[in-house]
């Protein structure tokens, strides 16, 4: 295996997007996505009930995509919608380590690791990815609590100014660390999965590389980041015309024979995955125009069979997936790129190259193939003794 030869600086991100387009990087975000959508979508819907709303109403007003925004939601329904969203943004950071992982290999030269072994890796290393965030949290609610208790020692009559005066460079330097704490967290909800997916660190060890690239590496990271964004938002883009001029060509084709159908295929999909609102995000987004997909259409007909509306179900599925392969590209494009950028900064802060380091895989190979190795020496100086023995 060749390792491939990088610059180790910001020429190495422009990479991101060809090493993203991979059918197995995509399909561990899509499955990341899948998961985590299905939790945040039942626990929506559940935080809809809890509001009062009946479920009939609510499917027919949100459909795929519900949310709390502009409702009269209880705080028990927020925390069960927020919830979801945790659970969706964990997903999507386990399937970022997959994707991570999956990428060290093929820059090492390894272009056979499977996404199930990305999968087997991150069911071994999920710790980390979600422990990181929930202890920087922590760290951040801690001093804060410290500084509610403080702050009612001042307000004690007389003594009480002292309290504050005295040791305030105390509190500045406590006050200081929590903003950089959180500024940490922040680089961690993005770095800390390439982390687990290269270096293979422990909850501590995630921690220390946060805190530490947060450091030392602080103009690297709004630089790449400038740059590897934007990179994601223009494969999303790509890969939408690459979408609607595929769909777009199918729809001219089959459409000189059952264009009726095909219409009611597109208008029965877009009530269920593209629903006016997400339409109307998407385009101010400049990233999906489906009346290009759906020029020909004037006006809905729902002359459906029952056999048609289940084709159509199964049609709105291929959309939604398509829907949701074109995002999931987009976060390849900023997994792969933030596995580059935290390898670029271990080769300038501490001149740790992560292509030429043995990892665990590594490892275990050795082992099984000096086992395997000191196996046959034992039946061959066993083979040799017998003849011995018999001579």
């Amino acid at each position: 295996m060749v390792p491939t030869n990088l610059y180790f600086d910001f020429r190495d991100i422009f990479r991101a997007p060809r090493l993203a387009l991979s059918g197995k990087k995509i399909w561990v975000i899509v499955t990341g996505n899948t998961v985590g959508f299905v939790f945040y979508w039942i626990l929506s819907y559940v935080a809809l009930s809890i509001s009062g709303q009946p479920f009939s109403q609510m499917l027919d007003k949100h459909g795929l995509y519900p949310h709390l925004f502009a409702t009269d939601a209880s705080l028990v329904a927020w925390l069960f919608y927020v919830f979801g969203i945790a659970i969706w943004l964990t997903s999507i950071m386990f399937s970022f380590a997959g994707v991570s992982r999956i990428t060290l290999k093929q820059l090492k030269g390894n272009d056979f690791f499977t996404g199930d072994n990305a999968w087997g890796y991150v069911k071994k290393h999920w710790h980390p990815v979600v422990l990181t965030s929930i202890s920087l949290l922590f760290i951040i609610f801690l001093f804060l609590i410290f500084g509610i208790f403080f702050a009612y020692i001042c307000s004690i009559p007389v003594i009480g100014s002292y309290f504050y005066v005295i040791p305030f460079p105390i509190y500045l330097v406590g006050s200081i660390f929590t903003i950089y704490t959180i500024l940490v967290t922040l680089v961690s909800i993005f770095y800390a999965p390439a982390i687990v997916g290269t270096y293979e660190e422990d909850t501590m060890g995630t921690l220390f590389q946060s805190y530490s690239i947060t450091w030392s590496q602080p103009w690297r990271i709004i630089l790449y980041n400038s740059i590897i964004f934007p990179l994601s938002y223009l494969g999303i883009i790509t890969l939408t015309w690459v979408g609607t001029a595929g769909i777009g060509l199918i729809q001219k084709v089959f459409g000189t024979i059952i264009q009726e159908k095909i219409n009611n295929f597109f208008i029965f999909s877009n009530e269920i995955v593209f629903s006016d609102n997400l339409i109307f995000q998407l385009k101010k987004l400049g990233m999906m125009d489906l009346s290009y997909l759906l020029s020909e259409i004037d006006k809905p007909v729902f002359n459906f069979s029952n056999v048609d509306v289940f084709a159509g179900v199964i049609f709105s599925l291929f959309m939604f997936l398509m829907l949701l392969t074109i995002f999931s590209y987009g976060f390849s494009i900023l997994a792969v790129g933030k596995t580059i950028e935290f390898i670029i900064f271990k080769k300038n802060s501490d001149n740790d190259d992560l292509l030429k380091r043995r990892d665990e895989d590594d490892l275990i190979d050795n082992e099984d193939l000096s086992f395997y190795n000191n196996e046959n020496i034992s039946k061959q100086l066993a083979v040799n003794d017998f003849d011995d023995s018999e001579e």
